[in-house]
């Protein structure tokens, strides 16, 4: 019985990995790439967004309890996880120990970004469109800044490579040279993701110079 329980508890855990937390990653971050053709730009995004009908609910019900499940789930697999990279040292089992060290990163970044902005707003401390100045004020720090990109990489590593693992473990790479092909495939999504996002912090950071960059 226990063993069936686990077995599904890893199945959902992995299934919710990539949908729905891996769709709202991707949506979330386009939205903060609008950043880069400047503030009108995002806040027009951000207001799209604001705008979808019962927001609210489907953020607690398609965004926040997945998360809340995948987190809890996954403290769990990481600290019962034994790690073998000092005796063998193979690449899987490098991607194997980052995963869980990225999953822990990853759910402390996030709790800490959810606080700075969403909850924010709840409070009634700040309006929607008054996120990029807020984004502005928070990565001038440089304290900040470097505690967002290592959040912001430990999250798309973390979904890339466990995309890798999903289609594994749900019989959708079968065999090395299926496998191996994934790992590249997902290796270039690691890699558009985070540019995505570095982009967008260091447009929230320094709106005049990256937009200045971008146009050369």
């Amino acid at each position: 019985m226990m063993n069936h329980r686990h077995f599904f508890n890893r199945k959902l855990h992995s299934l919710l990995g990539v949908v729905p937390i891996g769709g709202f990653l991707f949506v979330h971050l386009l939205t903060n790439f609008y950043a880069t053709r400047g503030e009108a730009a995002f806040l027009e995004r951000v207001e799209i967004m604001e705008g979808i009908p019962f927001v609210s609910l489907i953020e607690i019900v398609f965004i926040f309890l997945p998360i809340l499940y995948h987190g809890i789930y996954g403290l769990y697999i990481a600290f019962q996880a034994k790690n073998n990279v000092g005796n063998y040292g193979f690449f899987r089992n490098v991607m194997f120990m980052l995963q869980r060290v990225t999953g822990v990163i990853t759910l402390i970044f996030i709790t800490w970004h959810v606080w700075e902005t969403k909850m924010q707003m709840v409070l009634g401390n700040v309006e929607a469109t008054g996120f990029f100045t807020l984004m502005n004020e928070i990565l001038t720090n440089p304290f900040m800044l470097v505690f967002y990109i290592v959040g912001l990489l430990s999250a798309t590593f973390h979904f890339a490579n466990g995309l890798w693992s999903f289609a594994v473990s749900w019989g959708i790479t079968v065999g090395p040279r299926a496998q191996r092909i994934s790992t590249y495939v997902t290796m270039v999504i690691f890699v558009l993701m985070s540019a995505m996002g570095l982009l967008a912090l260091f447009s929230f950071a320094n709106p005049v110079d990256v937009a200045q960059a971008i146009q050369k």
